[in-house]
């Protein structure tokens, strides 16, 4: 049975939807309309969409806005046959940087288990588009795990992100249940192989707290991130996007949070970032800014 939501928590996320007011929300998003762009702020319901929005800044969702797997704690749309993917899509997407004036952008996508090279060429088309329109721009990807698909890796990582993120978000043992489809292995061997094949790109990971985890299921899981090479870690509070999904096992008080940030920092990684509100791409721009 879910724990009721603390008041202080609950008081964090209205602020946060709030942003900085409806009206610099409403002009970022209808910027992004106008390109026809998705933002998994608002596919998976981000708490803090609000306050990006506001910020004029968004995480991009490519390749289309339906999923091949069913991830429970995921708002994102799930189905079994997607569109291809979008040939005039990079070329929007370097649109809206522009004109939304983004210095550091965060990319990701809806897992395409339906493509072979998992989605990776839009990736590197994305990167390409950006790089020729917007030289100076920071590129962060946040990236499936391409099937354990090496080659479509390598030619995404070979395209020459600033960073690299892929997201374990919870431990082996609650895979099963929350991210059926998925491999932790799998997605260890990802951080790794992406460090043996581009060590100057900066490798990072997130992991949600509150979906029944045990402290020392957490703390191998950070050491396993450790092993591999992660520099940059994220630590964050799940949140049920609606009663339909995984539901919220236990809520993480702001000290515990401080508490597995500082473990972190003690096993090495270069940077750690952990709070009820933290997403893997949230603040991105300053937390990339703090390694650089």
């Amino acid at each position: 049975m879910s724990e009721a939501v603390p008041t202080w928590l609950m008081e964090e996320v209205r602020a946060a939807k709030k942003g900085a007011g409806h009206n610099h929300i409403q002009r970022t998003r209808q910027q992004l309309t106008d390109l026809k762009l998705s933002t998994v702020c608002e596919s998976a319901r981000c708490p803090n969409r609000g306050e990006c929005f506001s910020n004029g800044t968004a995480t991009f969702l490519i390749l289309g806005d339906r999923c091949t797997r069913r991830c429970t704690f995921c708002a994102v749309q799930h189905g079994n046959v997607p569109n291809p993917p979008d040939d005039d899509e990079p070329l929007r997407l370097a649109r809206a940087v522009s004109q939304l004036g983004i210095n550091h952008v965060v990319i990701t996508s809806v897992t395409r288990d339906d493509l072979a090279d998992g989605g990776a060429l839009q990736y590197v088309r994305v990167i390409d588009s950006l790089r020729r329109s917007s030289p100076d721009v920071t590129i962060e990807l946040l990236v499936p795990d391409f099937h354990g698909n090496e080659s479509a890796l390598g030619k995404v990582l070979k395209a020459g992100p600033d960073v690299l993120a892929h997201n374990v978000e919870t431990v082996p043992r609650l895979y099963n249940t929350v991210r059926s489809g998925a491999s932790y292995v799998r997605s260890l061997k990802l951080l790794r192989t992406s460090k043996r094949l581009a060590p100057d790109i900066i490798t990072k990971s997130g992991l949600m707290l509150g979906l029944g985890e045990l402290p020392d299921e957490i703390d191998t899981v950070l050491a396993d991130l450790a092993d591999v090479q992660c520099d940059v870690l994220t630590i964050g509070q799940y949140l049920a996007p609606s009663l339909g999904h995984a539901p919220v096992v236990r809520y993480i008080s702001r000290d515990e949070f401080e508490q597995w940030r500082g473990k972190a920092l003690e096993l090495g990684f270069r940077q750690a970032v952990a709070g009820p509100l933290v997403r893997s791409s949230y603040n991105a721009s300053q937390f990339f800014g703090q390694l650089t």
